[in-house]
């Protein structure tokens, strides 16, 4: 039986089926879990979070505490998973990348841990926690409305240990961008992310030393590994009434290409969906632009270029252009050299122009040293400054360039991934 009570009645020995409030508001990453550890009900109270839910058929029953449930909530269950319904009631007040960084920072390591979780109950063959992955996409959802670039560049700061479940996340915010600017409703963007949060959850079958690889994969191993849509698919089969249909869809076909050379079924052009199409595009950005254990990442602008190059018969078209219009031509993140040789680095973008990013600049090439930051609206009346040329970051010794266009301390960075 499913009770709804105050956190002040919730003892060790129950089983929480679900926490009432924001999944940022608790300090848990699990949503269903038996609770048996004192530290954990401390925590709980000591949260925002003021009612739970509790399965008494799985932990210990309220006893001679009433339960906070009305009688037309005992012959309903917890809401079920994944309804794709959008809840106009959450904070998705527009807000500037600044403002939106500190927030995706807790956002990307409470998913970090969530994607872990999902992760290792796959590889060990156990069903795909639904509601744990509703959660993780309302909130990267959340956030990408309130600022599309701040979650969506944060992800990138990823290194190699994390690639594989940052990558997942990631790529739902980089669907969720894509979709606000190909004009997705709310619920279709939804549907967008989960199926970016779940579309390689077939690497959760294939072998680690494969998987976590240092240098390049033999012939015989990329054929291992490009069964991963395959049987990402197949996990997902287990789960598929709480999953959007696209969600399938995307595990499945997000490495098929336009002109039919892609896998695992060679679909060319319109036999490929559009949430497959998005997919595709999205996961290769962040692929390019991430730390892997074989590869350091390229710089924001320098793979927009390199896709721009690949586009012709690999992506469509018009997904393309709007994931370009969506990042801008030089992300955020982006290391440039403007035309009075200063250098600078890409903190925002503008909505004049694609060209025209706000900028800042940090370092001067006629003195060879650094000068004071100075943040530039490139596309402001009367600014004379532009950009001549994309930089290398690793060209120049700038190991704060991160520090510098996130505003968070390295350390902050290093710790946040510490303890995810």
């Amino acid at each position: 039986m499913l009770k709804k009570i105050k956190v002040e009645h919730v003892v060790c020995g129950m089983f929480i089926r679900e926490l009432c409030g924001s999944w940022m508001e608790h300090p848990f990453w699990r949503t269903r879990f038996l609770l048996d550890d004192p530290k954990d009900l401390a925590s709980l109270r000591d949260s925002s979070i003021r009612e739970v839910w509790i399965d008494t058929s799985r932990g210990r029953d309220t006893e001679a505490v009433e339960a906070v449930v009305t009688p037309e909530e005992r012959d309903v269950a917890v809401p079920a998973p994944l309804q794709f319904i959008p809840d106009t009631g959450r904070d998705r007040e527009p807000a500037s990348t600044r403002e939106e960084l500190e927030r995706a920072a807790t956002i990307c390591r409470k998913s970090r841990q969530a994607m872990t979780s999902i992760f290792g109950e796959a590889r060990m063959g156990r069903a795909v926690d639904t509601e744990l992955a509703r959660k993780v996409v309302e909130e990267i959802t959340d956030s990408v409305t309130r600022n599309s670039r701040a979650l969506v560049s944060l992800a990138r700061l990823k290194n190699a240990d994390d690639y594989t479940y940052m990558h997942s996340v990631a790529v739902c915010a980089l669907m969720v961008a894509l979709g606000r600017e190909l004009g997705l409703e709310d619920t279709e963007l939804l549907a967008a992310g989960e199926a970016g949060l779940m579309h390689d959850i077939g690497k959760a079958a294939m072998p680690l030393e494969v998987l976590n690889k240092p240098g390049k994969l033999t012939a015989e191993e990329f054929a291992v590994m490009k069964r991963h849509p395959a049987e990402g698919h197949r996990i997902l089969q287990a789960a598929a009434e709480a999953l959007h249909p696209v969600t399938l869809d995307v595990c499945l076909h997000h490495h098929e290409k336009m002109d039919g050379s892609g896998y695992p079924e060679g679909l060319t052009g319109e036999q490929i969906t559009l949430y497959a199409k998005m997919g595709a595009v999205c996961d290769v950005y962040d692929a390019i632009t991430s730390n892997r254990p074989y590869k350091a990442g390229w710089d924001p602008g320098e793979s927009i270029r390199k896709m721009a190059e690949w586009a012709d018969g690999h992506f469509d078209p018009r997904v393309f252009q709007a994931f370009v219009k969506s990042l801008g031509i030089y992300p955020v993140g982006s290391l440039v050299r403007l035309e009075s040789g200063r250098i600078g680095v890409v903190v925002d973008q503008s909505s004049a122009s694609l060209l025209k990013p706000v900028v800042k600049i940090f370092y001067s090439t006629t003195s060879g040293c650094r000068i004071p930051p100075k943040i530039v609206d490139l596309s402001a009346p009367h600014q004379k400054e532009a950009i001549a040329a994309r930089e290398d970051p690793a060209a120049w010794p700038f190991p704060d360039l991160d520090e510098l266009w996130s505003g968070l301390p390295q350390e902050r960075q290093t710790r946040d991934r510490r303890e995810a």
